[in-house]
Formats: C-alpha cells, structure tokens, sequence
C-alpha cells in the first residue's frame, strides 16, 4: 500500500535513518518531506493538509516542544512520536492510541509502529485516532513533567564535582569524547553522547548547532553570516571549531533565538 510519510525531527542524521529505515521496511513508503521544527511543521502543514498520511514526530524540537504544532494548526492524520521519555508518559500514549518509538529506535521498533498504523486505518483512522484536544492536554502535561538535567556531576582530577547545567557554556564532541565548557572557561569530560544531552537539556536554553556543539543561549555573543548561506555562532567562551548552522537549520535557530 502507498504510503507518505512526514517526519518531523531537528537532528538531520536521525531523520535520514528514520527515512531509510522505513524505505528499507516497506518500498512503497515516500517520505513527503523533513521538517526541523515547530514553525517549519505548523507553515508546512497549514498549505498542505492532506499531502501525508502517517506523522513521525519528536517530542522535543530545536524551537520548541510538538505539543505547539497541535496548537496552531489541526492535524487529521495518525502521529507516531519519536520520544525519549519515561515509561509513564509512553503508557499514557499507549493506552489513547497513540504510538510511540522510544529513542534510538530500530527496525523492530519502527515496523511495530507502523503495523499498529495499518491496523487503525483498516478500521478507520478518523473514528480511532485521539481528539486532538485531549493530545493536546496529554502533550501539556508531558511537557510539565520537571525532565529536564538540572545539573551534571563530572570527574575533575581525583573528585567529583557538581557542575550546573546552566553554567555550561557549550558541549563539543570529538573522537566520540563529548567535553563540557562552562561560562568561566573550565573544560570537562561528560559521559554522554550529544544525542543524550539533547534529550536532556531544557530547548528553552539549550540549541544542538550540528553534529559536534550543543550551545547554550546565553554563551552567544554573535551571529555572522558565512559561506553557503551558514550562521557563524561566536560564543564566550570561544570554541576552538567553527560553530556553523548549515542552511536547513537556519531558520530553527532564529526561530529558538527570537523566542
């Protein structure tokens, strides 16, 4: 059965797996288009209603969180949430309906998701489908749940130090090592990928650049335009690398900026 698909998710890596690996289950899925963001989903949307049949959605996006989409336009179609959340929030999916994909997912997880689509369209999406204002009061309460890193507690010669998240300037990761750089220029080692931080870190404050830095607001001194129609972020602290936005994040981060 043809089938498109519109994934809505700010990290281009894992939305171009999400596409091969749902190509790769089933041949006659297109994916209609990628979208980064809250304002890229909701103008999206709005001029093309009915160009999609089934919505992957990241619960956390890079200028806001998805429960804004819902907010600003209708949405007729079945959503699938690609979620890092705890298991109460994904039973609270469950039980209305609405199916989850627990981050990272794999091939397994994305061809259950999509058998439980099949089985709401054999019997009539419209009728099985959530009200959209009850997603949208379950979206809200997801979105006070209080998950997000207050703080990180990091190795420091022979201690253990308490490191607020908010202190830290940026994250880079090099040779699969992620390093924190707090506001007073003190580097550190952090056990975590970049994809976790992301997860982790309240959007409000926190922006992934691309696939080495996580930057927080605050550590922004300047925007320049570069090459290609890319942002140069310069921050104080000062990043050794280029802290670049290519092309298609752009308007997320102006969009998280002027928030």
């Amino acid at each position: 059965m043809f089938m498109q698909v519109l994934i809505i998710e700010d990290e281009p890596v894992t939305a171009r797996n999400l596409q091969h690996m749902l190509q790769d289950i089933d041949t006659a899925i297109t994916v209609a288009t990628i979208l980064p963001g809250v304002a890229a989903s909701v103008s999206w949307l709005q001029q093309h209603p009915h160009d999609c049949d089934l919505i992957f959605m990241d619960i956390r996006l890079a200028d806001g969180l998805s429960f804004e989409i819902f907010e600003q336009t209708p949405i007729a179609q079945p959503v699938i949430f690609v979620t890092a959340y705890n298991d109460y929030a994904l039973q609270a999916f469950k039980r209305n309906g609405i199916d989850y994909v627990l981050k990272p997912y794999d091939a397994e997880e994305i061809g259950r998701a999509l058998q439980k689509y099949r089985q709401l369209t054999g019997a009539g999406a419209a009728k099985n489908a959530l009200p959209q204002d009850q997603l949208l009061q379950l979206l809200k309460g997801l979105q006070e749940q209080p998950a997000y890193r207050q703080s990180f507690l990091v190795h420091f010669r022979e201690k253990l130090l308490p490191v607020k998240a908010g202190d830290i300037a940026w994250f880079y990761t090099t040779n699969e090592v992620v390093q924190a750089c707090t506001l007073e220029h003190k580097l550190y080692t952090i056990d975590l990928t970049l994809e976790q931080l992301q997860q982790q870190l309240d959007p409000q404050l926190f922006f992934r650049a691309n696939r080495q830095f996580i930057v927080q607001r605050k550590a922004i001194q300047e925007v320049d335009f570069f090459f290609n129609s890319r942002l140069l972020v310069k921050t104080l602290p000062p990043t050794h690398d280029k802290m670049l936005i290519s092309k298609a994040r752009v308007p997320a981060f102006k969009a998280w900026m002027n928030a």
